[in-house]
């Protein structure tokens, strides 16, 4: 099988896309180095593998950027190499842009945009010694166009493109693989989490959320699209054609995006 043996390390392992990864991964016969800020959370992922000895609970928070380069160097150390790293982690955003404040913007994009970053040039090096590997960064639909009550969140997924695609051009010749994982709506707790004007958990899941794919096709889509090296990975239902609306009738795309109920 494609992934049998091979270390793999996800961040935002205790939920989600990123716990259904893990489990789909184990399953193919990978180790994986899960990573999430709670332990105990990472602790209920593992007991979900089919091996949980091949599930290695690592805490992370990304929101402490100093801590991201020390725990990688532990990480590689440990385990001595890193295949195929997945950039997961992320929080949303449920306010719009005047309520927001700006303690909000910059939250998001430390998570979501310099938690990644640091991350990715931490195992860089270490990759590139081992003859090759495969990042990942899971991104979103917000991450190609805006969308209401996103606006930190969706800031924060451009910039992401914006790094990755450049890693890609920059490292083909050194065999590091990128790929950046294009998001719809995902049976997630994503909306759960999301961060409203006053800094608090949104609390529920939006309507989308709850008629999208469950998280395990997802992963699915994802595994397949790892196997295939496909530089975007889109995984969702048909939502994601507003991604080509964009692309190919962008007045058509702002017409639908403006009348989507966004919560």
């Amino acid at each position: 099988m494609y992934f049998d043996h091979k270390i793999i390390w996800i961040t935002g392992a205790s939920s989600g896309i990123g716990e259904a990864l893990a489990v789909a991964f184990i399953k193919e016969g990978a180790t994986v180095i899960a990573s999430a800020p709670f332990a105990d959370e990472l602790e209920a992922s593992k007991a979900k593998a089919s091996d949980p000895q091949r599930f290695h609970a690592v805490p992370l928070d990304l929101a402490r950027p100093d801590t991201i380069a020390p725990l990688a160097a532990e990480v590689i150390n440990r385990f001595g190499r890193i295949d195929i790293l997945i950039n997961n982690a992320g929080i949303s955003q449920r306010s719009n842009v005047l309520e927001t404040p700006i303690e909000n913007d910059r939250k998001i994009m430390e998570v979501d945009y310099f938690g990644a970053v640091i991350l990715t040039k931490a195992v860089l090096p270490c990759m590139m010694a081992q003859g090759g590997g495969h990042i990942l960064c899971t991104s979103s639909m917000v991450g190609l166009f805006g969308f209401p009550l996103r606006s930190a969140y969706s800031a924060a997924k451009h910039a992401l493109h914006g790094f990755f695609e450049s890693l890609r051009i920059e490292y083909y010749h050194s065999n590091i693989k990128v790929s950046i994982i294009i998001g719809g709506r995902i049976q997630t707790a994503i909306s759960m989490n999301a961060l409203t004007a006053d800094g608090t958990a949104y609390g529920r899941m939006d309507q989308g959320q709850q008629g999208g794919i469950p998280k395990e096709k997802a992963a699915r889509q994802i595994l397949r699209g790892i196997r295939r090296n496909k530089r975007e990975i889109w995984a969702g239902g048909t939502e994601l054609l507003m991604v080509l609306f964009k692309r190919w009738c962008p007045r058509l795309h702002f017409t639908i995006a403006r009348k989507i109920k966004p919560t």
